[in-house]
């Protein structure tokens, strides 16, 4: 058998061409029951839960010191998925959680930045040996994938633009974890970048994205072989990486190296579709925003919208690991659940394109 990672193809290949291999017709016709299956079409409906909401949407949080920074409630911009704000720009946003009773503080962004443009995506936090935090943003302008650099300045609520990073290799790029000055690894959620041969290659089960990682001095993939590598985030003691394959609906436990190539370790199994993680800063348990049914995301129906659930998974590690439901909703209250971060008590669950819920655990 192939190593996990290896490549399925070695060589470039366009978009506007399509191999299928022996024996695609019969993977054809199970198209319809394997995206049904992988998209959890038919799992049991949830039933609401308490919460305390809040009205904005978020779809990824980082977490500079003490609070949460998230993005934004216009919703992300994405193909195939529902867009009920066209025509305003992805903007940031800042909740205190030290604060008895958080509100939410859009941060202004200085001058030289394309404001219009911004579709931000995946976000995280770098802090340096002065305190400076740093905010690195995943954006699509213009469908493309870039990654932006601010700096936060806390006294003023506002953001710094400082650089822009582009590179050949940082395409469809989803999430991101940063771990140095310009360090990060990066998520590539799909081969295509079309939607039809995106939903294609999930439904054939092609394996064709990736982890990257980034460097001002080497950018090279370290893991391979998701159906759809999607939320990325850092263990507490900065050794290993977890990464989320939203179509697989499991989560990858990977060992970080010494020339920053990622190990696999373990995968956690679930039975809902996982998208961004977060990591408890008191406990080092794995939180992530889940979509119990996708296909609602892909076919929005105000009627019957999709639902949103958020769990928490302790001893990540070990054998057994621990997995808990924070909150579940049928979607009567929130919809398209993305994200979930906690802090201090307290826990925020963002979504794609909805609102976003702030509970009192």
């Amino acid at each position: 058998m192939p190593h996990p990672y290896s490549p399925v193809r070695s060589f470039p290949f366009p978009e506007h061409l399509i191999l299928l291999p022996a024996g695609s017709d019969l993977t054809l016709l199970q198209a319809p029951t394997r995206l049904a299956e992988r998209s959890n079409t038919f799992r049991t409906p949830i039933i609401g839960s308490s919460h305390i909401p809040i009205p904005n949407g978020l779809d990824d949080t980082g977490n500079p010191s003490d609070q949460i920074m998230a993005t934004p409630d216009s919703g992300l911009k994405y193909p195939g998925m529902p867009d009920l704000a066209p025509d305003e720009p992805g903007r940031i946003f800042l909740m205190d959680l030290n604060e008895q009773n958080p509100r939410v503080q859009e941060l202004n962004i200085s001058d030289g930045f394309d404001k219009a443009s911004f579709n931000p995506h995946g976000i995280s936090t770098f802090t340096d040996k002065d305190q400076t935090v740093y905010l690195y943003v995943v954006n699509h302008p213009h469908m493309d994938s870039t990654v932006e650099i601010f700096k936060f300045e806390e006294q003023q609520r506002s953001l710094v633009y400082l650089k822009t990073i582009k590179h050949e290799l940082l395409k469809s790029v989803n999430d991101i974890v940063v771990l140095g000055p310009e360090q990060f690894y990066a998520t590539r959620d799909r081969y295509f970048t079309n939607f039809f041969l995106a939903l294609l290659e999930m439904v054939m089960d092609l394996r064709w994205t990736h982890v990257l990682f980034y460097s001002p001095r080497e950018v090279k993939v370290v893991a391979r072989g998701f159906s759809s590598a999607n939320g990325i985030t850092i263990s507490l003691d900065k050794k290993y990486i977890y990464v989320a394959d939203v179509s697989d609906k499991n989560i990858h436990v990977m060992k970080i190296q010494d020339n920053w190539d990622l190990i696999q370790l373990k995968v956690i199994q679930l039975d809902t579709l996982v998208d961004n993680l977060t990591v408890d800063p008191d406990t080092g348990d794995i939180l992530t925003g889940c979509h119990p049914n996708a296909i609602k995301l892909l076919m929005y129906d105000t009627k019957d919208p999709p639902g949103s659930e958020a769990l928490r998974i302790r001893n990540a590690l070990s054998e057994k690991p621990v997995i808990s439901t924070m909150y579940a909703n049928n979607g009567s209250v929130l919809q398209g659940s993305s994200v979930a971060s906690a802090y201090g008590g307290k826990l925020l669950i963002g979504t794609v394109f909805h609102k976003a819920l702030y509970c009192e655990l």
